[in-house]
């Protein structure tokens, strides 16, 4: 027999298990988040999921309520949202949140410039901004703070050694998506939520570039603030600014979707396409960082022929031509094993298989590797 729960005086079915966000969800009914992530084990630690039950005294969060037969839910009565006000304004005021939700001064996306102190790298507004979680809440809940009435900030300096990731206490809010991106979806295991400190942790409290951090970035993509920010782009992108255009990743030939951020006709981020097959979002190194090759000057963009010991620019036909009567020469004289080829890791799994059918099928040696074995 089909069992459901009410929802805002809607009627909606749901499966032994699921989770009162998880029929929201299915029913498109909105339920605010900033601790759930996907695919992962309930966190239930920020608290804004709250919503309230016909018969019970308490909010309870409905990230970890399983549904039950009968309930009556209500996610936006005045007791929530009097709950997720308070919630937000905990986190605005005891946290470097400089959002400029509702305050005096003319901040808008279109005037928005960003400004950093070169000396200790500190941004005096936020390096997400726009592309914040915390910010959409306290913009759709209307809580905003003076900044000179904020107390309680995490002391711990900003983490600047890391190559690749600029890490800000001072925004975390603590909602441990980062541990569950790291630990569940990419089980690297590299940090992880220290109660007593009060802050995401390495091993022994350490910089995640003297840590067994890989870097794959998962981190940042689950961060909802601006306390894990790409390095690369922290002064450059703003997604009112860019393009989204989904591409496969041109590493390793798994087929990764990416989602390259373009600006001014140029790629200044890369995050993971979510839901999409086969990584579901999931990125390494080198897909989520690994694009400035793309752009560097010493890329042949133009075939070089040698002649009497100097290089001269050819057309593709031309080197194409030279390369194929080479080949037929070296067989003709030498036999199909006196070649071999290597095929590139940085090109997609269908140039790698043309590459392996060429040798073995046109030019009948098995003398074909590929560079990602290295």
């Amino acid at each position: 027999m089909t069992e459901y729960i009410m929802i805002n005086n809607r009627k909606a079915a749901f499966i032994q298990g699921q989770t009162v966000l998880d029929v929201a969800k299915e029913n498109q009914i909105p339920i605010p988040t900033l601790c759930y992530l996907k695919d992962v084990a309930p966190i239930g630690r920020c608290g804004i999921c709250a919503v309230e039950i016909e018969g019970e005294e308490d909010l309870i969060l409905s990230c970890t309520a399983i549904a039950k037969n009968g309930m009556n839910i209500k996610t936006d009565s005045v007791k929530v949202i009097k709950e997720r006000k308070a919630i937000l304004t905990k986190f605005l005021s005891t946290g470097n949140h400089n959002c400029a939700i509702s305050g005096s001064g003319d901040v808008s996306w279109s005037n928005f410039q960003l400004k950093v102190n070169k000396e200790d790298g500190t941004d005096e507004l936020c390096p997400v901004w726009g592309d914040c979680r915390l910010q959409d809440l306290a913009y759709q809940y209307q809580v905003d703070i003076d900044p000179d009435n904020q107390a309680g900030l995490p002391s711990d300096p900003m983490e600047l050694k890391n190559p690749l990731i600029v890490r800000d206490f001072s925004r975390c809010i603590l909602c441990g998506r980062c541990v569950a991106a790291c630990n569940e979806v990419q089980v690297n295991r590299a940090i992880t939520l220290d109660e007593n400190l009060g802050k995401v942790v390495t091993e022994g409290d350490r910089a995640l570039i003297d840590s067994n951090c890989v870097f794959c970035g998962e981190c940042i993509q689950a961060c909802p603030v601006g306390a894990l920010v790409e390095k690369k782009s922290r002064y450059i992108w703003r997604p009112w600014k860019t393009e989204k255009i989904r591409t496969t990743c041109p590493y390793c030939g798994v087929g990764c979707q990416q989602m390259l951020h373009v600006q001014d006709g140029k790629i200044v981020k890369i995050t993971g396409v979510e839901n999409a097959e086969p990584n579901r979002g999931r990125l390494c190194v080198k897909g989520r960082f690994g694009y400035d090759f793309i752009y560097s000057k010493e890329r042949l963009t133009t075939p070089l022929i040698k002649e009497d010991g100097e290089f001269r620019e050819a057309t593709w036909d031309e080197a194409l031509d030279l390369v194929a009567g080479k080949f037929t020469e070296i067989i003709e004289k030498h036999g199909p094993d006196a070649l071999a080829g290597v095929s590139c890791a940085r090109s997609i799994n269908e140039d790698s298989y043309q590459m392996q059918k060429l040798f073995r099928a046109v030019f009948k040696t098995n003398n074909i590797d590929h560079c990602a074995r290295t």
